[in-house]
């Protein structure tokens, strides 16, 4: 039984799992839209939030705890100096997720997740 757990795991190990929403992180930072399934949208989207919220700051420290998170330099260059500014005045919300329709191969939930 799966009482009180929280994370979704997607199939994969934690570190694989970590790994992939990273990666999927700073692809939507670095393309601005992405099309996913919807349970990585979902997975994702708490995460991508975050790290807005914390480029928007545009210290040091901030693009320190960036560098932690992001695993390409790309990424963090454009959260600090194209969307911290984009989202200065904005107090949440970064993102969205548009359904698409299934998947032809499989039928999974296909999604587009895009930076308002």
């Amino acid at each position: 039984m799966r009482h009180k757990n929280k994370v979704k795991t997607l199939d994969r190990t934690k570190e694989a799992r970590e790994l992939m929403l990273r990666n999927l992180a700073s692809s939507i930072i670095i393309y601005e839209k992405v099309k996913t399934s919807e349970a990585k949208a979902k997975a994702v989207k708490p995460m991508l939030e975050k790290i807005i919220t914390t480029a928007k700051k545009g210290d040091l420290a901030s693009r320190r705890n960036l560098l932690k998170v992001l695993l390409q330099p790309q990424a963090i260059k454009k959260a600090m100096e194209v969307l911290g500014d984009r989202y200065k005045e904005r107090p949440g919300g970064y993102c969205r997720i548009i359904k698409i329709g299934p998947r032809q191969g499989d039928g999974a939930k296909m999604v587009q997740i895009e930076l308002v």
